[in-house]
């Protein structure tokens, strides 16, 4: 795989690499830089959905959330779009899915249309969150879980709406540990805390994980195809003062480890 530039304060631009003709040992890499930056963007890949659906593939079953809005003709992708609105789309930082046991460890965009002004999406570093907690918010929460619900979803009552998942989650691949949380609406929950308590837990760590320092902001070329890890990093879109038409096409990829969570809990 051809080198790398890291991104401030989180990510990674890769430069030189088709994704139609990904080795093996490519997947791996990327793997492993999805990892230790928690986004990968490249540029310059003029695919169409079959073409990304064999990208994602490459890392795992593919996953979709019921209840999105599905690209015609690709069931396994959705559309995320800002035309025929009336309102911008709304979005605040969060993780993909996590109101499932085993939420997607991936998820990527594809830029089919890209406005003329705006429309970038933003991430944050949940490692850093995670290390640049004070001690005692730390030893505090270790141990502790979230409880993660559904919201905005029509969804079945057979489907999975809500899940538990430990505050302070290690990488199981680069062995960090990340701050994992979603937006503050998502969060219903806080073990052994009152609910006043975890709404102002859930809060504080929400504010601590997104401030201005700890976000990089993608700003969306024709051609880029990104990716991040759920496990590590927060994202949002950024829809205030877009002009022109953006549709992103979604794609998620479940955990690539065979009857293994996406995480594990940091004793």
């Amino acid at each position: 795989m051809p080198d790398y530039t890291t991104l401030k304060p989180l990510g990674a631009l890769i430069t030189g690499l088709s994704v139609t003709t990904l080795t093996d040992r490519d997947v791996c890499e990327l793997r492993a830089v999805l990892a230790r930056h928690g986004v990968v963007v490249l540029p310059g890949q003029a695919i169409d959905d079959t073409q990304f659906v064999d990208f994602l593939r490459r890392f795992g079953e593919i996953v979709f959330t019921v209840g999105e809005s599905p690209v015609p003709g690709f069931p396994d992708l959705n559309v995320v779009s800002n035309v025929g609105r009336d309102r911008p789309p709304r979005s605040t930082f969060h993780t993909d899915t996590s109101y499932v046991r085993n939420p997607p460890a991936y998820t990527a965009l594809r830029a089919v249309r890209v406005p003329s002004r705006g429309g970038h999406t933003l991430f944050t570093d949940q490692y850093a969150a995670y290390e640049s907690l004070p001690g005692e918010v730390r030893d505090r929460l270790d141990g502790r879980t979230i409880t993660h619900i559904m919201t905005g979803l029509d969804l079945d009552a057979d489907q999975e709406t809500t899940a538990l998942h430990p505050v302070f989650l290690r990488h199981p691949e680069s062995g960090r540990t990340a701050l994992y949380l979603s937006a503050p609406q998502r969060c219903a929950a806080v073990s052994g805390m009152s609910p006043e308590l975890a709404a102002a837990t859930v809060a504080f760590l929400f504010r601590h994980s997104t401030r201005a320092d700890n976000v990089y902001r993608h700003e969306w070329t024709d051609g880029d195809l990104v990716m991040w890890d759920n496990r590590c990093v927060l994202h949002c879109a950024d829809h205030s003062g877009v002009i022109g038409d953006r549709v992103m096409h979604r794609g998620m990829v479940a955990d690539h480890r065979s009857g293994s969570s996406s995480a594990e809990r940091v004793s």
